[in-house]
C-alpha cells in the first residue's frame, strides 16, 4: 500500500509535522487546492468584465460558473475513488495538470464558447485534484500528527480563500481577467515537482465505493454513474438559462425533461449496482438525509448571492473590481478566525441550535444587501450586510461539516463528506441557472444599472427565503448523531471536521 522513500520517514501512514516531508505535503496539498479555491472566489468578481470583453450576454456569464460546477460536482465522487484505485499522489498530480492546462485555455479563450468548454475541462480537473488534496494528508501522516495537518492545511487554505477576491480584483483592474486564469499556471508549475519529489504515494487497496469487481477480478469504476448524474445536472442547467432567451420553447422542455428523466434514471442505476458511486443506503441514516437537504438549501442560497453580488457592487455600485472582490473579504475573515469556535460549541450543544440560527442571521444579511444601491456607502450599507452574513456562516458551517461526518459510521466518513461537498456544489451550480429567470433578469440585463438593481431586489428574498426553509428542516429534523437510530449500532466515530463544502475542499474517499 505505501511507498517507501528514501528516508523511513517518507512513508504514507508515518509522515511526522515536525519533518521536512511533512512539511513538503502540506505545501504541495495547500497548493493544489488553492487553484481551486481562487478560481472559484475570483471568477464571479471578473464576469462583468469577462462580458464587456467578449461581448455576450447574461446567459453567457452563468455558463461561465456553470460549465465549472457540473463537471466538478458530476465528478467528484468518482474522482476520489480514482485517487484510492491508481494512487491518490497520482490522481492529485494529474488533476494540477489538467486544471492548469485547462485555466491557460481560459486565459487564451477568444471568445465565449472556448471559455465555456474551457471551464467544462477545469471542472474535470478539479474533481480529481479536490478529493485528492486532503486524502494525500489522512492517508499520509502519522495518526498523531494528522488533525494537526489538517488544521494547518485548513487555515493556510482559509488565507488563500480570504486573499483570492482581492488578488482577482487586484488583476482584473490591472492587467486583466485572462490572469485571473492565467494564475493558476505557476502555482502548478510549483506544485507538480514538489509532490513527485518529497510526497509518497498511496492507495487503498480494498475496492472502495464507486468501484465494482468484474468476474476477471479487476475493479470496475461507475462510470455510467458518472456520466448520468452530470448530464442530468447539465440539461437541467441548460433549460433554466436558456428559457429567457427561449422560453417555453421545444428545446428548453425537451432538455428539461430529458434532465428530469435522466436523474431518475441515475437513482435506479445507482440502486441496482452492486457498489455504487452513490450508494443510496447511506441516506438511511435520518440525519445524514436532513443535513444534506439543509446543505442544499444554504448552499443554493449563498451561490446565487456570490454571482448576484459581485455584478450588483460593479455594475449598480460602481465599484471597482477590486472594490467589489474587497468588499466582500469579511465574510471569509470571520470564517477563518471563528469557525473553529463555533465547531466546538455545536460539539457542546448540539447541531440544532447553530443550523437553525446561523442561517437565520445569514438570511438577515442577505436582506440588507438590498440596501447597496447607486452610490452605496461600504460602511453603512455593504459592510453591515456581509458582516452579518460572515456571521451567519461563521455560526452553521463548521456544525454543519462536523455533523455530516458524524452522521454515518466511521468507515463512511470520506464518502459522506464527498456526497455534502456534490451536494452544495450542484446547489450553487442550480441558483446560479434559476435565480436570473425568478427573478425576472433579461440577457443584457448586466449592462443596465438599473435593469439589474431592480432584479437583484427581487433575488435577494429570493436567498434569504432558501436559507429560512434551511433554518426550518434543521429545526425540524436535526438531532444530535447519537438520536438517529440508523447508528444506534454504529462504531464510535473519530473523523474531525474539516472545512465547509463549496469554500474548502474536502475529502471525498
Amino acid at each position: 500500500m505505501a511507498t517507501h522513500r528514501r528516508e523511513g520517514v517518507e512513508r504514507a501512514g508515518e509522515i511526522r509535522l515536525k519533518d521536512a516531508t511533512g512539511r513538503w505535503m502540506i505545501l504541495t496539498t495547500v497548493l493544489g487546492s488553492s487553484m481551486a479555491m481562487l478560481d472559484s472566489t475570483v471568477v464571479n468578481v471578473a464576469l462583468p468584465r469577462i462580458g464587456r470583453d467578449l461581448d455576450t450576454d447574461l446567459a453567457a456569464l452563468q455558463w461561465t460558473v456553470n460549465a465549472y460546477m457540473i463537471t466538478l460536482a458530476g465528478l467528484i465522487l468518482l474522482g476520489g475513488a480514482l485517487g484510492d484505485r491508481f494512487g491518490r499522489r497520482r490522481v492529485f498530480l494529474i488533476g494540477v495538470l489538467w486544471f492548469a492546462v485547462a485555466s491557460l485555455a481560459c486565459g487564451l479563450a477568444p471568445n465565449d464558447i472556448v471559455l465555456i468548454a474551457a471551464r467544462a475541462l477545469q471542472g474535470v480537473g478539479g474533481a480529481l485534484l479536490t478529493p485528492g488534496s486532503l486524502a494525500l494528508i489522512q492517508s499520509g501522516f502519522h495518526p498523531d500528527d494528522r488533525a494537526k495537518a489538517v488544521g494547518l492545511w485548513s487555515g493556510l487554505g482559509g488565507v488563500g480563500a480570504a486573499i483570492g477576491p482581492f488578488v482577482g480584483g487586484w488583476l482584473v483592474d490591472g492587467p486583466g481577467w485572462r490572469w485571473v486564469f492565467f494564475l493558476n499556471v505557476p502555482l502548478a508549475l510549483v506544485c507538480v515537482p514538489v509532490a513527485l519529489r518529497h510526497v509518497p504515494e498511496s492507495r487503498d487497496t480494498s475496492v472502495p465505493e464507486g468501484v465494482r469487481a468484474g468476474a476477471d477480478g479487476r475493479r470496475r469504476f461507475d462510470v455510467l454513474g458518472a456520466g448520468l448524474g452530470a448530464l442530468a445536472l447539465a440539461l437541467v442547467t441548460y433549460a433554466l438559462i436558456e428559457a429567457p432567451n427561449d422560453g417555453a420553447s421545444p428545446v428548453v422542455i425537451g432538455a428539461a425533461v430529458a434532465g428530469v428523466v435522466l436523474g431518475v434514471v441515475f437513482v435506479r442505476v445507482e440502486r441496482r449496482r452492486t457498489d455504487p458511486m452513490l450508494p443510496l443506503s447511506i441516506f438511511s441514516s435520518r440525519l445524514f438525509t436532513s443535513v444534506n437537504l439543509v446543505t442544499f438549501c444554504v448552499y443554493a442560497a449563498l451561490g446565487g448571492f456570490m454571482f448576484l453580488a459581485a455584478i450588483q457592487l460593479q455594475v449598480v455600485a460602481g465599484y471597482s473590481a477590486l472594490g467589489a472582490g474587497t468588499a466582500l473579504l469579511p465574510t471569509t475573515v470571520l470564517m477563518l478566525l471563528f469557525s473553529a469556535k463555533s465547531g466546538e460549541l455545536g460539539q457542546r450543544i448540539g447541531p440544532r441550535i447553530p443550523l437553525t440560527v446561523g442561517p437565520l442571521i445569514a438570511a438577515a444579511g442577505m436582506l440588507l444587501m438590498l440596501r447597496v444601491g447607486p452610490g452605496a456607502s461600504y460602511l453603512t450599507d455593504v459592510l453591515p450586510a456581509v458582516a452579518l452574513l460572515g456571521v451567519g456562516l461563521v455560526t452553521m458551517v463548521a456544525p454543519l461539516t462536523a455533523t455530516v461526518l458524524a452522521s454515518v459510521d466511521a468507515g463512511k466518513a470520506g464518502l459522506a463528506s464527498g456526497i455534502n461537498n456534490a451536494a452544495a456544489r450542484a446547489a450553487g451550480l442550480v441558483a446560479v441557472a434559476a435565480l436570473p429567470l425568478l427573478a425576472r433578469m433579461t440577457p443584457e440585463a448586466y449592462r443596465s444599472a438599473p435593469e439589474f438593481e431592480a432584479a437583484f431586489r427581487r433575488a435577494m428574498p429570493m436567498c434569504a427565503g432558501l436559507l429560512v426553509i434551511g433554518a426550518a428542516l434543521a429545526w425540524w429534523q436535526v438531532r444530535r448523531p447519537a438520536d438517529d437510530p440508523a447508528l444506534k449500532r454504529s462504531e464510535p466515530r473519530t473523523g474531525c471536521a474539516v472545512g465547509a463544502p463549496g469554500l474548502e475542499p474536502e475529502p471525498d474517499r
